[in-house]
């Protein structure tokens, strides 16, 4: 009897499903499953590990996004303005809350998008098909302001 109580209490001691930041990065760096055991998991949408690809567009968008908060208020020191009324409202405040509230309304779509990277909108079209768009348009945004950029200098 006292030995399966001293095991029992160094298992409750030594829980390796306590939760801890070792946890979240040893579980990334060496996560397991990368593709679905069984075909019939395939409706399972959530990974371990998320394509290289998407680690990509995500943080590029995420740079793009950062430039585009800085050109644009660039342009506006020159002149030009905010076509987004919402962000326009918000820029009136101040320009670090523009440049926050920016940050983080990119960041969490991005954290969704990629979330959901597997799942399929409509029935049709991939997840990580859309975070693929918001990086081109986002691409296509930065290079429109910087030619105004140099246009007006």
């Amino acid at each position: 009897m006292a030995v399966s109580q001293a095991i029992l209490i160094d298992r409750v001691d030594n829980d390796r499903r306590r939760f801890s930041w070792r946890t979240v990065l040893y579980g990334y760096a060496r996560s397991r499953r990368h593709v679905h055991r069984r075909s019939i998991d395939d409706a399972v949408v959530f990974l371990d590990c998320g394509h290289p690809w998407l680690f990509f567009l995500a943080t590029g968008t995420m740079l793009l996004s950062c430039v585009d908060a800085f050109l644009t208020l660039q342009l506006i020191e020159l002149g030009m303005y905010e076509a987004n009324p919402v962000m326009q409202a918000v820029m009136s405040q101040s320009t670090a809350l523009f440049t926050s509230t920016k940050l983080a309304m990119t960041g969490f779509g991005i954290l969704v998008l990629v979330f959901l990277a597997k799942a399929r909108f409509l029935n049709r079209i991939r997840i990580g098909l859309i975070l693929t768009v918001f990086f081109s348009a986002y691409a296509c945004l930065v290079c429109y302001e910087l030619v105004n950029l140099f246009n007006r200098l």
